[in-house]
C-alpha cells in the first residue's frame, strides 16, 4: 500500500448525516459526503494485510484494497474503473448495503475498520460528477436474444452484462416503473430514484430495451417469450411477505410494510393511486419486525407525522458489541441502530403479538402482547418460551408488518412453467450455472436464494449473465 502505516496514524472518519430535526421534514437523501482529500486519507488506512478478508465479506468480490490505494494516490478515474470491474451499480450499494466488507476488514479485528462503504460511494459519485461513466458498447453483436424478467438489482445487473457481451436484451417489468424494490420499496431518503434513471439511460445506450407494465404469466405469455428468445433469466425477487396469523389480523389499519412504503414512493414520484391511502399522520404506529424494512417504515412514519413510533422484535436484543475474537471475519450479530431509529423510535425486543383489538368500527387500536425468552433445548436449538404473567398491551392506530419475505410469487410465471422449487419455495438452481429445471431458463437473485441484500442480487445477476453467455456461445469473456 502507498501508506503502510496509515492505519496507525489516521483515525477512522465516515460520512455524516443532516441533523434529525431537519431531515425528517423531507424525503430526500440526507448524507453529507466527505471531501475528496478526506476520502484519500481514509483510503490510506487500508492495511497491507496480505490476505484481504474484505474480499470474502463482499459478495461481488470488490477489489477493495486496489481502489483504496488508488484513491489514496488521487487516481480517482482508475479507482472508478477498478470499482466497476466487479460492481455494476456501486452508487446503489454505497448507499443501502450494510457493508459486510467492513465487518471482514482486517483492521476491524483490533480497531475500527476502513470506511469502505463511504469510499466506494465517493468514487462513483465523483465519477458521475466528472462525466467519466459512459455506455460500454460491445465490440461485436451476436444474433442471440435474451429476456430478463424483473428489473430489480439482479435483473439490471444480468441485463447490463449480457448487453455488453453483445446480445439483444429485453427487460420485462410488471410495474409501471423500472427498478423493482429499489424503485418502489427503498425510501427516497435512503436512495433517490434519479440514481436508477441515470443507470437506465446508460443501459439503454448499451442496447438494453425496457418494457414496463409487462407481467410475464399475466399480460405477457411465457410461451411467446420461449419462442422468441434464446434464453430467459428470471429475476423476480421474493415478494410473498411473512404474515402474522393471530386473532384480529383482518382489522382495518393492519398492513404489510411494502404496501405502506410503495405508496409513499409512488406519491413522491407523482403517481396517483386508486385505493385508500395508508398514512401514519397523527397515529400511534407499531412496526412489527426489526430488520431493514422495519427501519424504513420507522423513518417513513416519522416523516409522515406519526404521533409515536414503536418497533417490536420477536428475538432477543443483540449485544452492543460483538466478541471479535469469536466472530471476525464473519458478519456479527450485534445491536445496530439505523438513522431512522435515531430520528425517534421506541424499540422493544423479545415481544410476541398474541392478538389485535379494535374499536366498534373494526379499526385496530391496540395489541395484546407477551414477553418471551429464548433458551437452548437438549439439542442445542434455541426455543421460544412465553414468560408467565408478562402480558401487556400497546396502543396502535396503524400496524405495519415487516417480518420479511418467504419466497417469490408462484402464481403466474412459476406455476405456468412448472419450475422445480426448493424446500423454501424458491426457484431451484445452483450457484454454478444458475440453470432451472427447464432448458434455457435461468434464475438469479432473491427468487433463487431467498430474501437477501442488494449486493447479493448484483452478484447473482452478474454470475447468471456469465452462465447464459456461456450457454449461448460455448464460452464467455464476462467477468463473474
Amino acid at each position: 500500500m502507498g501508506s503502510p502505516t496509515g492505519f496507525l496514524e489516521i483515525k477512522k472518519f465516515d460520512r455524516t448525516y443532516e441533523p434529525p430535526n431537519k431531515r425528517i421534514k423531507h424525503f430526500k437523501e440526507f448524507l453529507i459526503p466527505l471531501e475528496n482529500e478526506i476520502v484519500s486519507k481514509q483510503g490510506a488506512r487500508c492495511m497491507d494485510c496480505g490476505i484481504p478478508y474484505c474480499h470474502q465479506g463482499c459478495p461481488v468480490n470488490n477489489l477493495i484494497p486496489d481502489w483504496n490505494d488508488l484513491v489514496y494516490k488521487h487516481e480517482w478515474k482508475k479507482a472508478l474503473e477498478t470499482l466497476h470491474l466487479t460492481n455494476n451499480f456501486p452508487e446503489f450499494t454505497g448507499r443501502i448495503c450494510p457493508a459486510p466488507c467492513e465487518a471482514s476488514c482486517t483492521l476491524n479485528l483490533t480497531d475500527k475498520p476502513v470506511s469502505i462503504k463511504s469510499i466506494e460511494c465517493s468514487i462513483v459519485d465523483y465519477g458521475w460528477k466528472k462525466g467519466w461513466i459512459k455506455p460500454q458498447l460491445p465490440i461485436t453483436h451476436t444474433d442471440k436474444k435474451v429476456a430478463v424478467i424483473g428489473s430489480g438489482p439482479a435483473g439490471l445487473a444480468c441485463a447490463q452484462q449480457l448487453a455488453r457481451a453483445g446480445h439483444q436484451v429485453v427487460v420485462f417489468e410488471k410495474n409501471d416503473r423500472i427498478g423493482g424494490l429499489l424503485r418502489i420499496g427503498i425510501p427516497d431518503f435512503k436512495m433517490e430514484k434519479m440514481l436508477i434513471d441515470r443507470r437506465m439511460a446508460q443501459m439503454q445506450s448499451e442496447g438494453v430495451e425496457f418494457k414496463s407494465n409487462s407481467e410475464v404469466g399475466k399480460n405477457i405469455l411465457v410461451e411467446d417469450l420461449f419462442e422468441e428468445f434464446d434464453a430467459l433469466s428470471i429475476c423476480i425477487g421474493s415478494e410473498v411477505p411473512r404474515d402474522l396469523d393471530v386473532p384480529g389480523r383482518n382489522f382495518t389499519g393492519i398492513h404489510f410494510a411494502m404496501d405502506f412504503l410503495t405508496q409513499q414512493n409512488d406519491k413522491i414520484a407523482g403517481k396517483k393511486n386508486n385505493f385508500s391511502e395508508i398514512t401514519a399522520k397523527d397515529k400511534n404506529v407499531l412496526v412489527i419486525g426489526g430488520g431493514d424494512t422495519g427501519s424504513d417504515c420507522v423513518g417513513t412514519s416519522i416523516r409522515q407525522g406519526a404521533k409515536s413510533v414503536t418497533q417490536l422484535e420477536l428475538l432477543s436484543q443483540p449485544p452492543e458489541a460483538e466478541d471479535k475474537s469469536l466472530t471476525w471475519p464473519n458478519w456479527p450479530m450485534k445491536l445496530r441502530t439505523s438513522s431512522s431509529h435515531e430520528e425517534g423510535c421506541e424499540r422493544q425486543w423479545s415481544i410476541l403479538t398474541k392478538s389485535f383489538v379494535a374499536n366498534d368500527k373494526n379499526e385496530v387500536k391496540r395489541l395484546n402482547c407477551v414477553k418471551v425468552d429464548w433458551k437452548k433445548d437438549d439439542n442445542g436449538t434455541f426455543k421460544m418460551n412465553e414468560i408467565k404473567d408478562s402480558n401487556f398491551t400497546i396502543e396502535a392506530d396503524l400496524v405495519l408488518l415487516a417480518m420479511g419475505f418467504i419466497h417469490p410469487v408462484h402464481e403466474g410465471l412459476i406455476k405456468d412453467l412448472k419450475l422445480d422449487l426448493d424446500i423454501r419455495g424458491n426457484i431451484k438452481a445452483n450457484e454454478t450455472d444458475y440453470k432451472t429445471s427447464l432448458n434455457k431458463i435461468f434464475v438469479a437473485g432473491d427468487s433463487r436464494r431467498g430474501q437477501s441484500l442488494v449486493v447479493w442480487a448484483i452478484r447473482e445477476g452478474r454470475q447468471c449473465a456469465y452462465s447464459i453467455d456461456k450457454f449461448l456461445m460455448g464460452t464467455s469473456n464476462l467477468r463473474r
